[in-house]
């Protein structure tokens, strides 16, 4: 663990089809972008477990910066991660473009690496949680910290 960054324990797991990218050490934010709500869970690389953290609202984009910004203050982290939705067939859809921007959005604003999911299931796993969006942010961070690619 890098010093001054966070940890936890989780004991909730996922199922999810895994994907590539690159992985930096410690502590990872994942977001599943929305225009009137953003999902926000924690995981972390070393222990390879995500849960969900919280749910912002989206609406107002100055508050909706704001409350980024708090959540990155306080867990520190060495990466992002954010949905991007696409059709079974791998088309876009009509949030790709936006999630796209989003996270270009938090590399230009806090300097972060910023891994790209494909989110194409997650909402449909997570329908009976009391959190959808942050329950739906786990699921695609667990997604990316699976992935086989991802080994140090």
């Amino acid at each position: 663990m890098t010093p001054g960054h966070a940890s936890y324990r989780s004991n909730t797991r996922y199922f999810f089809i895994a994907l590539s990218g690159s992985m930096t050490e410690g502590v990872v934010l994942g977001f599943d972008f929305g225009t009137r709500r953003i999902g926000v869970a924690i995981g972390n690389s070393l222990t390879r477990d995500a849960r969900p953290l919280t749910t912002i609202d989206a609406a107002n984009s100055q508050a909706r910066w704001k409350s980024l910004t708090a959540l990155i203050d306080e867990w520190q982290p060495t990466q992002l991660a954010v949905g991007i939705p696409r059709h079974p067939d791998d088309t876009a859809h009509a949030m790709t473009e936006r999630c796209e921007r989003f996270a270009r959005q938090l590399e230009g604003r806090y300097r972060l690496p910023v891994a790209r999911i494909d989110e194409r299931y997650s909402s449909a796993v997570v329908e009976a949680e009391a959190d959808v969006d942050a329950a739906a942010a786990a699921v695609i961070l667990q997604q990316w910290l699976d992935d086989g690619s991802n080994d140090a």
